[in-house]
């Protein structure tokens, strides 16, 4: 029993070999312990590989999506861009006022020199709208929508009567670049900004709100062509589709248009990959991120859309697109007066303007003419009757989707919106047939009506 305890009780290192160098341990046990040891080692450096290969592939991939939001245009692209900068504009004067014509790059260029005068720093310029698209893409197709972007910097420490001041100062800037861009021969100096406002500008907005700070003023364009200067400080949602979300940056060129073949210009989608937005654009498939966040004229956008032609992307969430929509047409359009405006307005914007049963259209948007030409001549019946069915189609459309995806209604207000449309339609089919009268000249449309969205309010306010 002794024995057994003195074993039992022996000390680890008791059997180890004694030599003249005293005690050394087992080889064996060395062996085995310096190779586990070399095992926990490379295991714990490739653990630690594996780490920093994930996180790099990580890093990777977050830069390739920061990456992928721009792009450099090709060559054909900025063959494209000069095409359109350099093409003449014209900015239709009401009553017996002249028309101003000009080239694209010019009045950029004036707005920015004005801009200055006045002590407004814009951060750079941007096309945006359908001349972007039409940039971006490799199919030839008309678009009506001239859109430019002019980022503006305002404080966050700025009051209010700063903020103010600022888009005073950007008011006078636009009407002092129409004034200047006027024929030289009429006496230009005369006419002050109230005047000009009346007969140059077909709407102007201004937003001011937590969320979105900007203007805009949209010069008037009798064939549904015009031209949109929008001064952003701030805006929650810059588009509607991924076919929209182009912007291109112009500040390259506007010092040096005549090498701008040469020049490096940036395109970028705010609906994220830029790749897959000009996918879309030449696949003409409809794709948007946040539904909610479309305002009440993205519903008109989206019939316009699919009668050129287009389609969903995911058809599968076709319906409930279509139901965000008409939700967020009716928050902010909610009476009927304001429904029918804003759909005759969009209209005159996007396929022309009509005038006593008169249509002016030179860009007509339906997907049967993408491979025509725009005339610069006065409509003719053909294009009128082009011209009627587009909108007829149209409305047509917007009155099966209100129709089908509308929830938010009570029954008797979705049929009043229903019968606004059918009636819309019947007076629009009764002007593309009646023989149009070119001698009896156009009345003076409406006065220019200005809107104004004040901070926590759902509707525009009509100030004028």
């Amino acid at each position: 029993m002794r024995k057994d305890r003195r074993q039992q009780l022996t000390p680890h290192g008791s059997n180890r070999m004694r030599n003249g160098n005293g005690y050394q341990g087992n080889q064996h046990t060395q062996q085995n312990q310096h190779y586990q040891n070399h095992q926990n080692h490379q295991s714990h450096q490739n653990h630690a590989a594996q780490n920093n290969n994930q996180n790099s592939i990580q890093e990777t991939a977050v830069v390739e999506k920061i990456v992928s939001r721009t792009m450099l245009l090709a060559k054909g692209q900025m063959k494209r861009l000069r095409a359109v900068l350099d093409e003449r504009v014209e900015i239709h004067g009401r009553g017996n006022f002249p028309t101003i014509s000009t080239k694209l790059i010019d009045l950029i260029r004036c707005v920015r020199t004005h801009l200055g005068a006045a002590q407004v720093r814009a951060r750079d310029i941007r096309l945006n709208g359908g001349a972007a698209s039409f940039v971006a893409s490799s199919d030839d197709f008309t678009y009506a929508d001239l859109d430019l972007i002019f980022p503006i910097q305002i404080d966050d420490e700025s009051g209010e009567n700063a903020e103010k001041t600022i888009f005073e100062s950007i008011r006078e800037a636009v009407f002092t670049t129409i004034r200047e861009l006027m024929p030289d021969n009429i006496g230009k100096e005369k006419f002050d900004f109230e005047t000009l406002k009346d007969v140059y500008i077909r709407k102007m907005i201004k937003v001011a709100s937590d969320n979105d700070v900007w203007s805009l003023f949209s010069l008037n364009n009798e064939y549904g062509r015009c031209i949109e200067l929008k001064f952003v400080n701030k805006m929650k949602r810059q588009f509607e589709f991924s076919v929209d979300s182009f912007q291109i940056h112009l500040d390259p060129l506007l010092d040096d248009f005549e090498s701008c073949e040469q020049k490096k210009v940036t395109i970028e989608s705010m609906y994220g990959d830029i790749h897959q937005a000009i996918n879309h654009l030449h696949e003409r498939l409809i794709d948007t991120v946040k539904p909610e966040e479309i305002r009440g004229g993205g519903l008109l956008k989206y019939c316009h859309l699919i009668i050129r032609g287009y389609k969903a992307a995911k058809p599968w969430n076709c319906r409930k697109l279509e139901r965000y929509m008409c939700s967020r047409f009716f928050i902010d359009f909610p009476d009927l007066n304001s429904q029918e405006n804003k759909l005759r307005n969009y209209l005159d914007s996007h396929f022309g303007t009509s005038f006593n049963g008169v249509t002016y259209d030179q860009w007509s948007s339906s997907g049967s003419d993408t491979e025509s030409e725009a005339s610069t001549s006065q409509a003719t019946s053909s294009s009128l009757l082009v011209t009627g069915q587009a909108k007829y189609d149209f409305l047509m459309l917007l009155y099966r989707v209100i129709d089908e995806s509308t929830v938010c209604l009570m029954a008797h207000e979705r049929h009043m919106t229903l019968n606004m449309i059918d009636r819309v339609a019947f007076q629009l089919s009764m002007q593309c047939y009646s023989p149009p009268n070119f001698s009896s000249g156009s009345s003076t449309p409406p006065r220019t009506t200005l809107f104004y969205l004040p901070p926590d309010a759902a509707t525009w306010i009509p100030v004028i």
